[in-house]
């Protein structure tokens, strides 16, 4: 195996480690260890080994029903935003701060994908798969991730106004061994976000910001939602049977509705 394949293989292995937080929930001071075995200001992090135009060159030479295959790839900070990814192979790749605002990544393989601090505002990602990814910061407002697989890290990302109706951001629970994979989306900002029918069990919602969404029909069993703030939230038909509320910001509305969660009563009822 030549030098390039084994530091992509070893990044590759650096992401899934990553990726993995076991329940009960990691400390923001783990998560921070887990990252800061990576070491995020080398080359592969930092620069890009493709143009956009490189990149459009390869997508105008795709054949029809062919998979654009962009695995593996260092594509940090590039200006791929409302290009045509639908369907393509991003497995392993490393986005850091790129702009892919307003891309079709629809039925994209974004699988343990690198994407801290990158801007996805406005893209389609209907369909696509996030399982392992690292995308703390990111900017997700407005996008389109309905039916999508989220099993990633969404620290601190900003979700505003994104469709999640029947994603699936819940524990992966064939990885027991390894301790589950599931959705951490803590401190993100959700704002006015559509979760209608989406599959949030277990998910880590700790801080944040859940005003005004729409979780009708929801599954949001043993989800940790400790202090998040959910005035507004719409939880008509919800399953939240061991959700944890823990200082929650919750209004009357949503005290009703919030009877088979964890810690009502040590919820901050406003």
């Amino acid at each position: 195996m030549n030098q390039k394949k084994l530091r992509v293989f070893g990044l590759t292995l650096a992401a899934m480690s990553c990726a993995l937080f076991p329940v009960p929930r990691l400390g923001s001071a783990q998560a921070e260890g887990m990252l800061s075995g990576v070491d995020l200001s080398s080359p592969a992090f930092t620069t890009a080994e493709m143009s956009r135009a490189e990149v459009e060159a390869l997508i105008a030479k795709r054949a029809a029903g062919q998979k654009l295959d962009l695995s593996d790839r260092s594509l940090n900070r590039l200006d791929l935003s409302n290009l045509d990814l639908s369907g393509a192979n991003l497995r392993g790749s490393r986005l850091m701060g790129a702009n892919l605002s307003g891309a079709n990544l629809s039925a994209a393989q974004l699988d343990q994908v690198w994407a801290l601090k990158a801007d996805f505002t406005g893209a389609n990602l209907s369909g696509a798969s996030l399982f392992g990814s690292q995308m703390q910061g990111a900017r997700f407002d407005r996008a389109n991730l309905s039916a999508a697989r989220l099993t990633g890290d969404f620290t601190g990302a900003s979700m505003v106004d994104a469709n999640f109706s029947g994603a699936d951001a819940s524990a992966d629970m064939k990885n027991q061994s390894m301790g589950l994979m599931h959705a951490i989306l803590r401190s993100a900002d959700l704002s006015r976000s559509n979760f209608t029918g989406a599959n949030l069990s277990r998910a880590d919602l700790e801080f944040a910001k859940l005003g005004d969404a729409n979780f009708a029909g929801a599954n949001l069993m043993s989800a940790d939602a400790a202090g998040a703030d959910l005035r507004g939230a719409n939880l008509d038909g919800a399953n939240v049977q061991g959700m944890d509320i823990a200082s929650a910001r919750i209004g009357a509305s949503e005290a009703g509705m919030l009877g088979s969660a964890l810690n009502l009563d040590r919820a901050v009822k406003e």
